[in-house]
């Protein structure tokens, strides 16, 4: 006798490929869900993030309570975003002009 796999919450669930491209709140919803299901590893979560997309594909919720639904597991992906962004400081013109003329003074009467 061979034996089966009793327990089917060890056996992490597929990637559903229910993508339509042309509905284009539920293109954008899938497209989050295929990011997170890449990124995430716990089988609990990839199966709750299949519930959600299929249950947004049936319209038995709207796409708002998708979002509210997987916004638990889009917490790491917003904090790694932030880290890798560039921020700019800027300056007005004026203060610009004031800055660059103090530091030609200084230059031409270190000379």
């Amino acid at each position: 006798m061979t034996e089966q796999p009793t327990n089917n919450q060890e056996q992490t669930p597929e990637k559903l490929q229910i993508d339509e491209p042309s509905n284009f709140q539920f293109h954008a919803a899938y497209l989050v869900y295929t990011d997170l299901f890449d990124g995430i590893s716990s089988a609990d979560a990839k199966r709750n993030l299949n519930l959600n997309i299929q249950d947004l594909k049936e319209d038995k919720i709207s796409p708002e309570e998708f979002y509210r639904n997987v916004a638990q597991y889009r917490g790491d992906v917003r904090s790694e975003q932030r880290r890798n962004r560039l921020t700019v400081q800027t300056q007005r013109k004026r203060d610009w002009r004031m800055k660059s003329q103090k530091q030609d003074r200084i230059r031409r009467h270190k000379k």
